[in-house]
């Protein structure tokens, strides 16, 4: 075990052009399970300099208007204004979805899993969330940009943003935060110092303990001195090319597959969900400090192709007894997933900004630890 080492986690605003297209694509589907819970969905965005497109695979009975959800997507982050290099009204929207391919439907059709893959879960004790610090915080600071920019605190900011943590870790534990970095956008004519005081008054000290800088905190602001273009106008966003910031940060393990656009059919998805779950519950129970799960399936099958276990050296029991106990209280099949957590819900759109996991909303299930209690019993603990 290293005594102390330094670890960095990346966070994006709503803004920013891969988060554009993943909110678009889970708009779509929240819209098609509104009207129709079982709905396939498989929809990727892209957005460039004034143009949108989105495409895939859908099987549902209701319309979807897509360009209109796109539209109202893009006025919702805030770009509302041609001078801001990116307009929801005036941008171009290009839809090109097929149905779903009868040879995954005949899979799925009969519960078995929509696809081929691995998933992986995580849970530290490290924050009362049972996230890792580093992407915790991350997310919490974009969120904070756009919460000041929306409130008019400083309503020279742009929609376009990203944020960067290094938090000093001391025999596995965090103990302060050493590095920020922050990316706003911002309109011409903006003095940099003046962005940077404002941030750290009204971003940085809001959500930065001061605990966790008491020995001091660098905060580096817009490196290139200035972010005036940016969004889509800057870069091409595309559904499905932060999945990183969507989970852990780098902390844990990633099986490679994104989640936003999908219906919870795909257990890209619901088995990443439901593995979070897992892992969040063995913590919360105390059968250990730190839990990484995998999961794997093959397409058109049930049962779980093989599921592993890791606690870090972290277990207060046998890894074999948290692992059979896992298959006792969790049901891994693409159907119990679903049902445990109530996937087949309109809830996947605000999942699509500032992380899937560690958010204490009612509608993230999969962040509940109401199995905590039964493992701890069924453990002897």
């Amino acid at each position: 075990m290293i005594d102390s080492y330094l670890f960095t986690s990346e966070s994006v605003t709503e803004g920013h052009p891969d988060k554009i297209c993943d909110q678009i694509s889970d708009s779509v589907l929240d819209h098609a399970l509104t009207h129709d819970p079982y709905a396939r969905v498989a929809v990727e965005t892209m957005v460039t300099t004034g143009l949108c497109i989105v495409a895939g695979e859908m099987t549902t009975d209701c319309y979807v208007p897509v360009a209109q959800l796109a539209r109202e997507t893009v006025r919702g982050i805030g770009y509302t204004r041609a001078k801001y290099g990116f307009d929801c009204d005036t941008m171009g929207v290009m839809v090109a979805i097929d149905e779903q391919s009868p040879d995954i439907a005949r899979g799925v059709d009969t519960g078995g899993a929509g696809d081929q893959g691995m998933m992986f879960g995580y849970a530290t004790n490290e924050t009362p969330e049972l996230m890792p610090m580093p992407i915790l915080l991350a997310h919490r600071l974009a969120a904070k940009l756009a919460e000041v920019r929306k409130t008019d605190t400083l309503p020279y900011l742009r929609p376009d943003g990203k944020t960067q943590v290094t938090v000093r870790y001391e025999h596995e534990k965090p103990v302060e935060v050493t590095k920020v970095l922050l990316a706003a956008q911002h309109k011409s004519g903006m003095k940099q110092d003046d962005i940077r005081a404002d941030l750290i008054e009204h971003v940085v000290n809001p959500v930065i303990a001061p605990e966790l800088r008491e020995n001091g905190l660098e905060v580096l602001v817009n490196r290139t001195g200035s972010f005036v273009i940016g969004g889509p106008q800057g870069d091409t966003g595309l559904t499905g090319r932060k999945i990183i910031v969507d989970t852990y940060g780098g902390t844990a393990r990633h099986g490679g597959g994104a989640f936003s656009g999908k219906d919870p059919t795909k257990v890209d998805r619901s088995g990443s969900y439901m593995i979070r779950h897992v892992a969040k519950n063995v913590v919360a129970a105390g059968l250990a400090e730190r839990c990484g799960v995998q999961v794997a399936y093959s397409i058109g099958d049930a049962s779980p192709f093989s599921v592993q276990l890791w606690t870090f050296e972290t277990n207060k029991i046998d890894n074999g007894r948290i692992a059979a106990l896992i298959l006792e209280h969790f049901d891994l099949t693409p159907k119990g997933m679903i049902e445990t957590l109530d996937l087949r819900r309109p809830i996947y759109k605000k999942t699509a900004a500032y992380g899937h996991f560690g958010r204490l909303d009612p509608d993230f299930t999969w962040e509940r630890t109401d199995k905590a209690d039964g493992l701890r019993k069924a453990a002897g603990l």
